[in-house]
């Protein structure tokens, strides 16, 4: 006898949810990466180093500002509409985004306004995509295989952001228009396997209606600390320690690599991340779940002010992969307590508040490091800002007893039934 939940792949439509989440991971992950270096390499051109680096900050701005826009508005859809379809049409945007790339690139089209328009469709896509997938992947399994099939969902994200950076820059090298066009057929293959999901039962309604479903939402996050604290606590590690905007300056003008090695720098977090996802799927975190989130965004925070300051590329290689090692903890930890302590009345809603959040850290955080890079270099932008999200990640422990003493992963009773 073993109390070890079943394999989330025995159920078909996982499976289909899988293969969606890694191709359109894969294709998505690609793009934004060719797309920053395209921005960087071509200002660049014409520009010094800390002008060109505030326009990669824009990058992310402009993916961020329809995220902000959308997205708690599409919470409140994803709980009252077919999370499939919602799904659908975003993947099927971002197939749009790839064939006008493909189409922009292979013309030699040197114009920075293009990339930043389909940046903002990205961020469009993403608005929509985000909090269906996420509302909708606990209804393809039982609850007791859902922190399993959350540690699977992660290995998809990161092996799309393995592979992603890595075959986007070599494909770069074989043309422009050559990682649009694989990026369009992944998403091809993504779309199609949403359409294998079955129906799934939509959620009761709370009887909150427009504006009212949206507050809903929000004081549901506010109310419980648990969400609130691993939410923000992401947010401001993330914006404070994101060193993702500084890979093409680091790059280009601090390692002096080109576009192959920019890749590699670009797939280390996530080959951290992804192997220790691989090992969450056969080893729980057990106890002290909230412990070693903490201990695990301060080793995050310390990895990125060694990536920093290091000026070696096997160093910053280095760094990057016990960055992602830790965030992966963090993303485990944190995606597991929020989908376990939520209903699923409310998942859309509270998927879409962490999906804010988390854009926030992301894209804003690429523009902070812009904006820094641009004021101070992008060295002290990057140790700076490693250093301010250690500072948080001490603060947060004190602010958030209930989140740091969290023990297991487990279903709380009253969402049970």
């Amino acid at each position: 006898m073993t109390d070890e939940p079943p394999s989330p792949f025995r159920y078909p439509a996982f499976r289909a949810f899988f293969v969606a989440k890694l191709g359109s991971t894969l294709a998505q992950i690609m793009m934004v990466v060719v797309i920053g270096w395209q921005v960087y390499d071509i200002a660049r051109q014409t520009m010094p180093i800390r002008e060109a680096a505030f326009l990669l900050g824009l990058v992310g701005l402009a993916q961020f500002l329809p995220v902000f826009l959308l997205s708690l508005v599409v919470g409140v859809i994803a709980d009252r509409v077919d999370r499939r379809v919602i799904a659908r049409a975003a993947v099927a945007l971002d197939l749009a985004c790839a064939v006008a790339l493909a189409l922009l690139a292979a013309s030699g089209s040197t114009l920075l306004w293009p990339l930043f328009a389909v940046a903002v469709l990205f961020g469009v896509a993403r608005a929509f995509a985000s909090p269906s997938l996420s509302a909708l992947a606990p209804n393809l399994v039982p609850p007791n295989v859902l922190p399993t099939a959350i540690a699977w969902n992660s290995i998809g994200w990161q092996s799309g952001a393995v592979l992603g950076p890595v075959i986007g820059g070599l494909a770069y090298d074989l043309g422009p228009a050559v990682p649009y066009v694989v990026a369009a057929v992944l998403l091809g293959v993504a779309l199609v396997a949403l359409f294998r999901i079955p129906p799934v039962r939509l959620p009761a309604s709370t009887g909150a209606k427009g504006m009212a479903a949206v507050k809903e939402g929000l004081d549901y996050v506010r109310g419980n600390r648990i969400v609130f604290g691993a939410i923000s606590l992401d947010m401001f590690a993330v914006i404070l320690a994101g060193a993702t905007a500084m890979l093409p300056i680091y790059a280009r003008d601090i390692l002096h690599v080109g576009p192959a090695e920019l890749g590699w720098l670009r797939a280390a977090p996530a080959v951290g991340a992804g192997l220790v996802a691989l090992w969450l799927t056969r080893n729980p975190l057990g106890s002290r779940v909230g412990q070693k989130m903490f201990v695990n965004v301060g080793l995050f925070a310390i990895a990125t002010m060694v990536f920093g300051f290091s000026t070696h590329l096997w160093l910053s290689i280095g760094a990057l992969f016990v960055l992602g090692a830790a965030d992966m903890v963090s993303v485990y930890v944190r995606s597991s307590l929020i989908q376990l302590h939520t209903p699923d009345s409310m998942r859309g809603r509270v998927s879409a508040v962490s999906l804010l959040f988390v854009s926030a850290s992301n894209e804003l955080g690429e523009f902070r490091a812009g904006v820094m890079a641009a004021a101070i270099g992008p060295m002290a932008a990057t140790v700076g800002g490693g250093l301010l999200a250690l500072i948080v990640t001490i603060l947060w422990a004190r602010l958030f007893p209930e989140l740091r003493d969290a023990d297991r992963l487990d279903v709380p009773e009253t969402l049970k039934g």
